[in-house]
């Protein structure tokens, strides 16, 4: 089978290249990566050599061509069963999927005026209610999912799973832009970022000598 190759934005603020890059690398899966610097002028070209919808990341795996985080995942764990990025049990992974649908759809307030920074010192960021109803709204389904299935372990499902990938760059958000959150949040927040794919994915970021200043606060 051919080997897998996903292109991603730069890491330290690329939030939706980390989701599928994270589940890949948590799962174990082979893959090999190349980042194309985002806010550069040949940046739009480069990502169009790759995919017409200009964005990344873009999953190569022999001549399919995926564009888009939350397809890129699907169609990984579709591939690769014995990774169990989804929950095994039924329910559990129905819920994961609504979990991983709402982070993909929502949380537009939380996302415009927190950009994912993972170089960024964590200290305490002015937001108005609607960020903080967002997050309000991510406490509680992750309250939601730990608590219908996540007796097993510390993650939203118990073992990780394709939703945490989904939710990863906002644990990235609430970590450095210092959001008050409840205990149960801090320890899931912290299992996040104790993970090695995570730990890895965070060295590379602040590595990197890109900066992009509109993004950077």
């Amino acid at each position: 089978m051919a080997k897998m190759h996903l292109v991603i934005g730069n890491r330290n603020y690329s939030s939706w290249s980390f989701r599928p890059w994270i589940a890949m690398r948590q799962a174990g899966l082979d893959f090999t990566d190349e980042v194309i610097p985002l806010d550069r002028r040949d940046t739009r070209k480069r990502i169009l050599a790759h995919s017409g919808a200009g964005r990344v990341p873009v999953l190569h795996h022999g001549t399919l061509a995926l564009w888009e985080s939350l397809a890129i995942i699907e169609y990984v764990a579709e591939t690769f069963p014995e990774a169990g990025l989804w929950p095994e049990a039924k329910a559990a992974r129905a819920m994961a999927r609504v979990a991983a649908a709402e982070m993909h759809a929502g949380f537009s307030a939380l996302r415009n005026a927190c950009p994912m920074n993972m170089r960024r010192t964590p200290s305490r960021f002015a937001v108005d209610q609607a960020v903080k109803a967002d997050v309000r709204r991510i406490e509680a389904l992750w309250a939601a999912c730990r608590a219908a299935h996540g007796k097993r372990g510390p993650f939203l499902f118990g073992t990780f799973s394709a939703a945490d990938a989904m939710f990863a760059p906002v644990v990235n958000r609430l970590h450095v832009y210092g959001f008050r959150v409840g205990a149960a949040t801090r320890d899931y927040m912290q299992a996040m970022m104790a993970l090695p794919a995570w730990q890895e994915w965070e060295q590379a970021a602040r590595a990197e000598p890109w900066v992009i200043a509109h993004e950077d606060f």
